[in-house]
């Protein structure tokens, strides 16, 4: 399309000049209004008192790239974001060619700008790909895909793993991403640009990201206190003879010939359960007992990294990234290659990786797959949305998407060989099957298990260090990630409350998930820990992203999306991601859902088994992010005047015109 450059195109759409200063040929502003010559082939919808096109006018204007209207707003408003009866006065030579006046009244078109203008990007491509990658890589990704690898056929379990990716995982990754980019909105403010009944759906997220806030991190404060712990010419993990042990502690790696019974309990065990998280002193989630001060203190030093880590915002977040991001694969890596020469190695990567096809079969074989690429690429959590809304407009999110979801797929496949290898190792110096070994499950197999065996490692007090700074690492990127997702959805909805003050916003927040943690910092905050994870925050966080899929493909419309894409990167998404947006995704979504709604796990941690009541506490906190959904459809129908079916309708078509970049100019998306 050829374009002339001239003053008018590098001038903001609120700038004042006169049209008469407007040559013919040129891109003229009328009352506030762009005005588009038509030798630039653009083909604009009329319809001069709607907000925006309905769906059907949206997919015919669609079809012309970089299609779009201006702010207008100078127009009278009636209250709903709509033109009274206004309609921009083109010169005579463009009456062949109409308008959409798509517009934006008051502080909402203050709102606009203020996001045009003042939205910070990422300094660097690359800060954006580790900042991606360090949150979707975890501390789930070191134990428990290779647990549920082992556990669901070995080498087999990698089929329907994949098929799930490829199907599910990767298609929903990709859709926030480019939602993100494109909208340049957080979680909540996104949905006047799509959908805005479902706008509940941002304010769930929020809650969501509170709850993970309030348990992982107490999980790094557990890292926190081994990595104090390690700085000791022995690991106190590695003896009997400490405060905290009991008479069955057995150190059968010692030189005294010991024998290993069926009462017998390991030093890191012991260090574990009695010294670090004291659950001795607790009778179960009835009973928490106090809080434990030195867990208090490693949450609170976390907390401060935290807070001086994202308080700025990404162009900060994004340089520490580079330290929390990378560290981790040179530790897997040292890791990886100890463990490789450690007697009974093989006997371990023999287990993890033996082939089981009757697994296939089962049901839960392919609900376990599709729950862990999930939760493992982590859609839902409004973090890829925070994330990509910060990036620059014409970048390659389809190519961010499948770089990303692969080196997260395969560092979880490597974890498993750094901690097979261990295991073996365990097997052969316990003289007991790896089965036996690798019973213990969640983060018990990275404190008590791998921990164990780091102690009698030669070097073990070097390898203790790096090991629990990586798992510090891990969780630092996802916990920088998650509270990103809530800071920037909620400073998109309120900028004029919070734009200026987000390092008083941060704090607020960070203060508010240390005192959410203190639950978990009891004696008894592992069994809280436990019940956050799988009751809290799993079926919620399936039910949104369920919802958001639906939002996305059926109520703005797969074609709107697609040309959505279309906009950014020039072409739009085959045949196969559409069809993976509108049906595959969601159905795998809903099956998943349905599959732990209707089996849930009884939960056992450490001889204590979970009182049926724990389940109802469990879904009743989960379910108390997830009403925010429903909560907020009623009340947008209330609010919203008209019959019900007008308000329905107004309700589902987007009430604000996404901005997207022309030349110098910021342009309303049509």
């Amino acid at each position: 399309m050829e374009k002339q450059a001239t003053s008018n195109e590098t001038e903001p759409l609120t700038s004042k000049k006169d049209v008469s200063d407007c040559n013919k040929g040129e891109d003229c502003k009328e009352n506030r209004l762009l005005v588009r010559n038509p030798k630039s082939a653009l083909r604009l919808v009329e319809d001069g008192n709607k907000v925006h096109p309905s769906q059907g006018d949206k997919g015919e204007a669609a079809q012309i790239s970089n299609g779009y209207s201006a702010v207008q707003s100078s127009a009278p408003c009636n209250g709903m974001g709509e033109v009274e009866d206004t309609q921009g006065t083109a010169p005579a030579a463009t009456t062949t060619t109409t308008t959409t006046t798509s517009t934006t009244c008051g502080a909402e078109g203050q709102q606009q700008l203020m996001e045009l203008e003042d939205r910070e990007t990422w300094s660097k491509k690359i800060d954006f790909l580790l900042s991606v990658i360090g949150y979707a890589v975890d501390l789930g990704n070191v134990w428990r895909f290779p647990y549920i690898c082992y556990q669901n056929g070995g080498g087999a379990f990698l089929i329907p793993y994949t098929i799930m990716a490829i199907f599910g995982g990767i298609p929903l990754f990709y859709m926030e991403l480019a939602l993100g980019q494109y909208h340049r909105n957080g979680c909540i403010s996104i949905w006047r640009k799509i959908c805005p009944i479902f706008k509940g759906i941002g304010f769930a997220i929020c809650i969501i990201d509170l709850y993970v806030a309030s348990y992982y991190n107490t999980i790094m404060a557990w890292a926190f206190y081994y990595l104090i712990s390690s700085f000791t010419a022995e690991l106190p993990w590695t003896s009997c003879t400490n405060p905290w042990n009991t008479g069955n502690c057995t150190n059968y790696f010692s030189k005294d010939n010991v024998s290993w019974s069926v009462h017998s309990v390991s030093p890191a065990e012991e260090f574990y359960t009695r010294q670090v998280l004291q659950v001795h002193r607790s009778e179960g989630l009835d009973d928490l007992g106090g809080i434990s001060w030195q867990l208090t203190l490693c949450l609170l030093l976390i907390f401060t990294i935290v807070y001086f880590s994202i308080w700025k915002g990404v162009k900060t977040s994004g340089k520490v990234v580079w330290v929390t991001a990378t560290f981790p694969y040179i530790i897997l890596f040292v890791l990886l290659v100890r463990g490789a020469t450690l007697p009974g190695a093989w006997r371990g990567v023999l287990y993890y990786l033996k082939p089981d096809w009757q697994k296939l079969l089962a049901t839960e074989v392919w609900v376990d797959a599709a729950a862990q690429i999930f939760f493992s690429l982590g859609p839902g959590f409004g973090v890829l949305l925070a994330y990509a809304s910060y990036n620059k407009f014409h970048n390659n999110c389809y190519q961010d998407a499948l770089v990303t979801s692969t080196v997260n797929c395969v560092t979880s496949f490597v974890s498993g060989f750094v901690i097979f290898t261990v295991l073996g190792y365990m097997a052969e110096m316990r003289n007991e099957d790896v089965s036996e070994v690798a019973k213990d499950t969640g983060p018990s197999l990275l404190f008590i298990t791998y921990a164990e065996a780091i102690a009698n490692m030669p070097a073990s007090t070097f390898f203790a260090i790096i090991f629990f700074l990586m798992l510090l690492t891990l969780g630092l990127d996802s916990t920088f990630a998650g509270l990103e997702g809530v800071i920037t959805g909620v400073l998109d909805e309120f900028p004029h409350v919070w734009g200026k003050r987000r390092e008083l916003f941060v704090l607020g927040l960070i203060v508010v998930c240390f005192l959410g943690s203190l639950a978990t910092l009891t004696f008894g905050g592992a069994y809280v820990v436990k019940l956050f994870e799988e009751y809290a925050t799993g079926p919620a966080v399936l039910t949104v992203v369920f919802l958001e899929a639906i939002a996305v493909s059926w109520f703005y419309g797969i074609t709107q999306f697609c040309n959505d894409v279309k906009e950014m990167l020039g072409s739009a998404p085959g045949w196969y991601w559409r069809v993976c947006w509108v049906a595959i995704s969601p159905l795998f979504l809903l099956f998943v859902t349905c599959s732990f709604l209707s089996n849930p796990p009884e939960l056992r941690l450490f001889e204590y088994d979970y009182p049926y009541w724990t389940t109802v506490v469990g879904y009743s906190i989960g379910t108390s992010s997830v009403i925010f959904i429903p909560i907020y459809m009623v009340y947008r129908l209330i609010i919203t005047p008209g019959t019900l079916k007008e308000r329905i309708l107004k309700s589902i078509t987007p009430e604000t015109a996404t901005e997207i970049p022309f030349g110098d100019i910021r342009l309303n998306a049509v």
